[in-house]
């Protein structure tokens, strides 16, 4: 059986570098960091006071009063963002198949805030049983993926795929599966996360994974630096038109580029350490590069996983020089973490927005904040630090690991 081509025809993004994809953009080839202090509750208790938020968002800007009620942050993130993509794809949607469209979302946590709120509600209402009724469907991480497909009358396969911070990059390759396998024509995919809140600090401060920079918080996203503490976390929604190669040229669709292998693999190692010699972070891009039917030489940028935490930027340069070899040293890599903060579930979509993006501008977004070597690392790499580079990139690979072991890559190519 051939399989069929899948390229990419719309982008839609929410983030904290800018509520559209054009302002992400803008932000990320300018190396500007999005993090602040945390505006959205008191963090007088924790250890970390700052984050990534996505800036000057209301909901009511978006949603009316009763449509909002039903909405998680998260969900709100993803419905903003594929009602870019779709526009941005110019879809006719009268036109389409519409049981051949599908949408496949992801979140990493889904309404952590939702929770957060109606657990202590309960508590403080002395234990009466008063949930809300849209309690579980505010909730649950699958239902962002149930409302685009409502909104877009998309009859296709509708689903959520949850692998932590790979969430979204394995979502992407879920839809270019189906649609290489002829089930689809059409998918709005991507993720969004919404964990900016008590919950979700407070978790993560306890696994002494974020940053503590407190003094320092606009630089605190520090990936390759040695004194790098932990990532900082960020928010929002990026979403991904795929569609079928001959479906998108029948209509006249402007198509940003080609996406043309996906690749998993599992560390098998540790709940939330990376393998220290990046051995899951090595097959992950040997399975990736393979299904793409290309050599590892091809390869122009990566847009690596690079959250700013000691033991994951190490072992993922180790990975990457166990398949790359001397072609390490030819290639461009860049942390955006260093800019967006860590988007969890979402980052693989926006990561894959951006080197798509790359790949039309001809231009590398930089590793910014970086002051200090690390002598574990090998600094004759090109990291593309401080300040973006152009060059022409033929091929762009996105790596996205997420806490279970979970390793993701998927690789685009110049739509010629």
């Amino acid at each position: 059986m051939e399989l069929k081509r899948v390229v990419i025809t719309g982008l839609g993004a929410i983030t904290p570098l800018g509520n559209t994809v054009n302002g992400l953009w803008e932000n990320l080839k300018n190396g500007v960091s999005g993090s602040d202090l945390i505006t959205r509750f008191d963090t007088e208790k924790f250890k970390t006071k700052f984050a990534c938020e996505v800036k000057n968002y209301d909901a009511k800007d978006h949603f009316d009063r009763k449509e909002s009620r039903k909405l998680d942050l998260y969900a709100q993130f993803a419905l903003i963002a594929a009602s870019e993509a779709v526009k941005d794809s110019r879809l006719d949607l009268s036109a389409l198949n519409l049981d051949k469209a599908g949408v496949i979302w992801s979140s990493g946590i889904g309404g952590l805030q939702t929770f957060f709120e109606e657990i202590e509600g309960f508590v403080k209402g002395g234990y009466t049983p008063r949930f809300s009724p849209f309690f579980i469907p505010k909730m649950i991480s699958d239902i962002a993926s149930g409302h685009i497909s409502i909104k877009y009358g998309f009859r296709g396969p509708n689903f959520s795929t949850v692998s932590a911070c790979a969430s979204s990059t394995n979502a992407l390759i879920d839809a270019l599966t189906y649609i290489r396998l002829g089930k689809a024509d059409v998918f709005i995919t991507g993720g969004s996360e919404a964990a900016i809140n008590a919950a979700g600090l407070g978790g993560f401060n306890s696994m002494q994974a974020l940053s503590t920079n407190n003094d320092n918080y606009k630089t605190a996203s520090r990936p390759f630096d040695v004194t790098r503490d932990g990532f900082v976390m960020g928010e929002g929604g990026g979403a991904l038109i795929l569609e079928e190669y001959e479906h998108a040229t029948r209509r006249g669709a402007t198509i940003y580029a080609e996406i043309v292998g996906g690749g998993m693999s599992a560390d098998a190692y540790h709940l939330t350490a990376p393998h220290p010699e990046g051995n899951g972070a090595a097959r992950v891009m040997e399975n990736a590069i393979e299904d793409a039917g290309i050599k590892p030489e091809d390869i122009d940028y990566i847009n690596v996983h690079g959250t700013a935490t000691p033991l994951g930027d190490i072992a993922e340069i180790k990975g990457i020089k166990k398949v790359f070899g001397e072609h390490s040293y030819k290639m461009n890599i860049s942390a955006t973490k260093s800019m967006t903060g860590h988007l969890l579930g979402a980052a693989g979509a926006v990561e894959a927005i951006t080197a798509i993006l790359a790949i039309k501008h001809g231009l590398i977004p930089p590793t910014i904040n970086f002051e200090h070597e690390d002598p574990d690392l090998d600094n004759k790499m090109n990291f593309t630090f401080n300040k973006a580079q152009k060059r022409d990139i033929r091929i762009s690979l996105s790596n996205t690991f997420g806490f279970g072991g979970h390793n993701s890559s998927v690789i685009f190519k110049k739509f010629i």
